[in-house]
């Protein structure tokens, strides 16, 4: 059977007071003893809760503006204290059994994202005492539970209302892996911040200084088991990151289908960023990993047709991605088309949910509203052995950025679709190429080992679509090494071109541009993506 214990005696020394008093009223009422801290307990007093204040507790005051108030043997005993085998020792040394501690520590992490905070502030709301308390109870999980998260207090008295006042050994356990999770995610924090000191006071050096700590410590939290990796044969989880607060494929809800593959989330996590560039309604249709058809419209209704039409193939099996609220009538027209597996949305209609009850396979992902928070999180690729990490790419082309190098001027139709094209291609795998036009991608080619492979792609497959390709905008993600490129775009009716420049040969690619009267737009930064 597994073995319980009572609980008699409560710690309190907390910051975050949400649900804070409701728990202390409830071990209250059942007749526990509450030993509280500071302001915890004043703001317990004030509330009615007969509490032992900590300095009264352990005959020690609170010091030094309150650095020192819990770091007391009576207390650590109480909390170390093995039941059952420290019981002389504890009685001894008057260290009445602790048996539940509720902390949580300063806000460190808030306190540092204040723009004005200097490192006065941020070093007075590092926790000490509250750290190394948590860490006690956590290592003495068999006998006491520690409390971090206000979001447990519901289910500890829920527990305790049907075990006569006791919790299980599961529940502490579970309670201590929470407890060291919390003080492991505080103390990275703290270690990234001391590390962008480090490169600032270095920034005069001939050191490659950056915001990237020297030993990187990640903390993330489950949030769901997925059906099977890249191949089912593999395992895999879904993480997300703490505190993420961009609507995003992390903040979706699936409200229908089956359980979601690691390969699905990837797809819909390319496509909801793709479609969130746009500010009018949208459709981005991707598969593996690759937009194959983008569109934006008037409504949702016309971009998704016309971003099926681009490559009808290769959308099947793949994901929608929408920037608007789900309608019935784009639901009937997706449903009458091939098979799809998830459809992502910061809404769904309810009558569009009704739709896709008769196809319960695919998978609908409701992601909330769009809003205008950005993290500024880092990217990590696993090798063999080590991991890569870099800053998100946010940067976002600006008119001022472009750089127009031909005789020939862009037409304003011209540069609409540019920028629309531009949009895309860093989504798309390297080598990229992304044909154009009135806010349509007519053909993508992506994922080859040679650029001029990408452009003959792209027109393979605008020609297998029977789609017209004269007048077409081509963004490319990079430089054009070579003129064959800008040659075989001119036999197509490409009328302009948008790319990164920089290459060697550029003035080749220019004079080859002018050849042809094709408006040639420099943008100075390339969007690869491997």
């Amino acid at each position: 059977m597994e073995p319980f214990r009572p609980i008699r005696r409560a710690l309190f020394s907390v910051y975050d007071k949400n649900e804070i008093l409701k728990f202390a009223k409830s071990l209250f009422k059942k007749g526990i003893e509450i030993i509280s801290t500071g302001k915890t307990a004043k703001f317990l007093i004030n509330a009615g809760i007969e509490i032992i204040d900590i300095s009264k507790y352990t005959g020690f005051p609170e010091m030094m503006e309150g650095r020192i108030k819990t770091l007391h043997l009576k207390l650590y005993g109480g909390i170390l204290g093995r039941r059952g085998k420290d019981d002389d020792v504890m009685k001894l040394h008057n260290m009445p059994p602790i048996d539940i501690v509720v902390v949580n520590l300063y806000p460190f992490a808030d306190t540092i994202k204040n723009p004005n905070c200097n490192i006065k502030d941020a070093f007075k709301n590092i926790d000490i005492g509250g750290n190394s308390i948590i860490r006690a109870a956590a290592k003495n999980y068999n006998d006491v539970a520690i409390v971090i998260d206000n979001k447990d207090f519901d289910l500890i008295i829920k527990e305790m209302d049907n075990n006569k006042n006791s919790l299980s050994l599961s529940t502490r356990f579970n309670l201590a892996i929470k407890a060291f999770e919390y003080t492991a995610s505080y103390d990275d924090v703290i270690s990234t911040y001391l590390n962008k000191l480090v490169n600032f006071y270095n920034k005069n050096t001939n050191k490659i200084c950056n915001n990237f700590p020297q030993t990187l410590n990640l903390n993330f939290t489950k949030k769901q088991d997925l059906r099977y990796g890249e191949n089912n044969h593999q395992q895999a989880s879904f993480y997300l990151e703490k505190n993420s607060k961009e609507t995003s494929i992390a903040t979706s809800k699936q409200i229908q289908g089956k359980m979601l593959s690691y390969n699905n989330v990837v797809d819909a996590d390319t496509a909801f960023e793709c479609v969130k560039l746009f500010n009018n309604p949208a459709c981005v249709i991707v598969k593996h990993s690759n937009p194959c058809g983008v569109s934006e419209s008037d409504n949702i209704y016309n971009a998704y047709n016309n971003a099926l039409k681009a490559d009808p193939i290769s959308a099947f099996g793949g994901i929608i991605a929408f920037n608007r609220k789900l309608d019935k009538l784009t639901s009937e027209l997706i449903i009458k088309h091939k098979f799809i597996e998830v459809i992502i949305a910061p809404s769904i209609d309810n009558n569009a949910i009704q739709i896709f009850l008769k196809k319960q396979k695919i998978r609908l992902l409701i992601c909330g509203e769009l809003n205008n928070y950005i993290n500024n999180n880092l990217n990590y690729k696993s090798i063999n052995g080590g991991l890569l990490v870099q800053d998100c790419d946010l940067f976002k082309i600006k008119d001022i950025d472009l750089s127009v190098v031909t005789k020939r001027q862009p037409t304003e139709n011209e540069l609409k679709s540019a920028l629309f094209s531009w949009k895309i291609v860093r989504f798309v795998k390297s080598n990229a190429v992304v044909y154009a036009k009135n806010n349509i991608t007519i053909a993508i080619g992506s994922g080859q080992t040679s650029r001029v492979y990408s452009v003959k792609l792209a027109n393979f497959k605008a020609k297998s679509e029977n789609l017209e390709t004269n007048g077409c905008v081509m963004a490319s993600d990079a430089f054009f090494p070579f003129r064959d490129c800008i040659d075989i775009a001119a036999n197509i009716g490409i009328s302009c071109i948008i790319q990164p420049g920089g290459s060697i040969k550029d003035n080749d690619i220019i004079d080859a541009a002018n050849e042809y009267n094709i408006a040639m737009i420099f943008t100075k930064i390339r969007y690869l993506r491997h």
